[in-house]
């Protein structure tokens, strides 16, 4: 009888030890990512102010599209596939200085809208029609319909994937402003069809930058930066996949000199 119990005893010990290592494996894979790297060395990465998985619907977000199609978040996906104009706004107004990252995929698959263009955001957004109020204003998702937002755009692949421009909104009308350093085309500032990129955006004082796997493709220095406002996904008749959405905050580190 001894025997007996003491080899169930030593039966339910693995038992309970394969548990155990099932439930951490279980943990693990549900636990929250590592904060991202920051890209620029004078900042590090501190809390985080919001995080979206794409399981659980659009609730965070609010979309204007010029042609209809399809938006939807699901199964760690936001799935953008539309004929028009789209913009997918963050709903709560973000303050730096702060780091936004995404990974992004451009779908070439056949699709009607899969053409690999327009990888295009906003960030520091305010709509000078209504300002410190961005939904305010109404906006049909046509292109022409941001021009009176003040904040920085990027670009990414547009005009069928051949350019790649950074913009510095003024809130005017016909008026966005290009750099010709901000004017970018060569296939190493190009949309790669159907290869997941990373996208990190960072708004920090007068330190503005767009980054592309880690390798810095705008930097601006902003005598007057825009310092709070919206984040939205742009695009025009493409269809692209958005995976880990994640804002944090940015922390000069000590010793750096950092403009305000």
């Amino acid at each position: 009888m001894e025997m007996l119990s003491r080899t169930a005893l030593q039966r339910g010990g693995v038992v309970r030890g394969a548990l155990a290592v099932l439930l951490g494996g279980v943990l693990s894979a549900c636990a929250a990512p590592p904060p991202p790297v920051s890209p620029d060395p004078r900042f590090a990465v501190g809390e985080e102010l919001v995080a979206d998985d794409f399981r659980h619907g659009l609730a965070l977000w609010r979309t204007e599209l010029a042609e209809g199609g399809t938006v939807e978040a699901r199964d760690g996906v936001l799935e953008i596939d539309v004929p028009g104009g789209c913009s997918v706004w963050l709903v709560q107004p973000l303050e730096g200085p702060l780091l936004i990252s995404y990974e992004a995929t451009a779908i070439s698959a056949g699709g009607p809208n899969d053409r690999v263009s327009d990888l295009n955001c906003f960030w520091m957004a305010d709509d000078a029609r209504s300002p410190g109020d961005l939904f305010a204003t109404a906006r049909t998702g046509a292109f022409a319909d941001y021009d009176q937002l003040r904040c920085y755009y990027v670009g990414y692949g547009g005009n069928t994937n051949t350019t790649s421009r950074f913009r510095r909104y003024l809130g005017e009308r016909g008026n966005r402003p290009l750099l010709p350093e901000h004017d970018l085309a060569g296939a190493e500032n190009l949309l790669v069809p159907n290869a997941p990129q990373r996208i990190q955006l960072v708004a920090a004082g007068s330190t503005i930058g767009f980054y592309h796997n880690g390798r810095r493709l705008f930097a601006y220095d902003d005598p007057a930066p825009y310092t709070r406002g919206g984040f939205a996904f742009r695009t025009v008749k493409s269809h692209l996949r958005m995976r880990a959405f994640r804002v944090h905050r940015l922390v000069p580190v000590a010793g750096t000199a950092v403009a305000p």
